[in-house]
């Protein structure tokens, strides 16, 4: 096997940073180098992986789309997102160029999200081959999918296949938004530049990743032929943090907590936590708190309820009752993993199509709104049915290969080059 250079180019929170974390962790074990090239405010994290990192942009740039309200608004976030791809597509390309350029010919790999298209223009212009890497089954825009674009809509996915086709066909945010420097960097570079970015650019000819497991998502017959399903990440970085002060005593103090988390790039929860505290309040439950924004709880909070800004996820799920979360792919894999109940109180982005697998499992419930969390919270504590969902979707998930498989199609497409 010859030994490559992955370039790891993830784009995002650290929800959508984690799994690339784990990636290169396998890769370096096995041997390669690797480098992951993203937003400054991951260095620390991904050193401690013992992985190289090449900083892009300005962490207050960053920090300053977490904290705009919109992002977390159905369809109008998707568009923050991608203008924020677009923002940063020429640093990425240079950052990439430049790690490119440290290894050797045939030699070099680039992963990256769809979201993220500097990496596709690194095939284009580099000549290196790209694996895309789709992190939520959402990404894959199947016609043939029962996928859920907008939390209430779930007829849509019932729609036939050709309706679904041509609504994949009109202006989208990738088109609106990515399309006008796509076209610019490639007119400098000499490459074409697609017509459609989201029909021509969502997958790479070279491969796809798809970091979930079949029983997930099935893979539908029109994905790539070489797109492939491996698995869940499972990565919380739970070795890189001492376990926090504090909650052994609590989780010793009495019974098992519900955990509420809105996700590690939610800055606009309030009233998700206000409402999640009221509703265990109310049902006579201990509460867990994770959110690295302190701002967002009482300032005082009750006996039966602690705020941490870092939970580990994969050594604590096992010891709580539910858990209350936004409906990220990360979270609930986590959950899965342990066996825990949930209930997804979908916001935006890949959330409700989230959501709605999860419900297909009975593994959790969706509180389709803040107003429902209590009902619903009730009902998945003393739920046979989902406790039974639960234990088998666990069960599934030990017996997933997502390592292995994840590793056998990144080194699968070394010296493949780009067309």
């Amino acid at each position: 096997m010859i030994m490559a250079r992955f370039v790891l180019c993830p784009f995002g929170s650290g929800g959508d940073v984690n799994p690339f974390i784990w990636l290169g962790k396998l890769l370096r074990a096995r041997g390669h180098e690797v480098v992951v090239v993203t937003v400054p405010m991951f260095d620390e994290v991904v050193k401690r992986a013992g992985l190289e990192f090449h900083g892009v942009g300005v962490r207050e740039e960053y920090e300053a789309l977490i904290r705009d309200p919109r992002l977390w608004q159905p369809l109008i976030g998707t568009g923050l997102v991608f203008q924020a791809a677009a923002k940063g597509m020429r640093p990425f390309f240079e950052a990439i160029r430049e790690e490119v350029a440290k290894g050797k010919a045939g030699e070099v790999v680039v992963a990256a999200p769809f979201q993220n298209v500097a990496g596709r223009l690194a095939r284009e212009v580099l000549k290196v081959p790209l694996v895309t890497v789709h992190l939520q089954p959402i990404a894959m825009f199947s016609v043939h999918d029962r996928a859920v674009f907008v939390q209430g809509m779930k007829w849509l996915a019932k729609l036939p296949w050709w309706v679904k086709r041509v609504m994949f066909s009109l202006p989208n945010p990738a088109d609106v938004f990515l399309a006008p420097e796509i076209k610019k960097l490639c007119a400098e570079h000499g490459v074409k530049a697609p017509k459609r970015v989201l029909r021509e650019w969502l997958h790479s000819p070279d491969g796809d990743l798809c970091l979930w497991p079949e029983w997930f998502a099935e893979k539908q017959r029109d994905w790539p032929e070489k797109a492939v399903a491996v698995g869940f990440p499972l990565e919380d970085l739970s070795g890189q943090f001492v376990w926090p002060e504090g909650l052994r005593e609590f989780l010793d103090a009495g019974d098992k907590p519900v955990l509420l988390t809105a996700g590690t790039g939610n800055a606009q929860a309030r009233e998700f936590f206000e409402v999640g505290l009221r509703a265990c309040e109310k049902l006579g439950r201990r509460a867990l708190v994770g959110t690295r924004y302190r701002e967002q709880m009482p300032e005082v909070l009750p006996d039966w309820a602690r705020w941490f800004e870092y939970l580990p996820f994969g050594e604590l799920l096992p010891e709580v009752a539910a858990m209350v979360h936004h409906g990220g792919i990360g979270t609930m894999s986590q959950a899965f993993a342990a066996g825990v109940p949930q209930v997804v109180v979908p916001m935006a982005h890949d959330q409700p199509d989230n959501g709605a697998r999860m419900e297909r499992l009975s593994a959790g419930r969706v509180a389709a709104r803040l107003g429902a969390l209590e009902k619903v919270l009730s009902g998945v504590l003393e739920s046979k049915e989902i406790r039974k969902g639960c234990a088998q979707v666990a069960g599934w998930c030990t017996e997933d290969r997502s390592a292995e498989r994840a590793v056998d199609v990144m080194e699968g497409v070394i010296n493949y080059g780009g067309d």
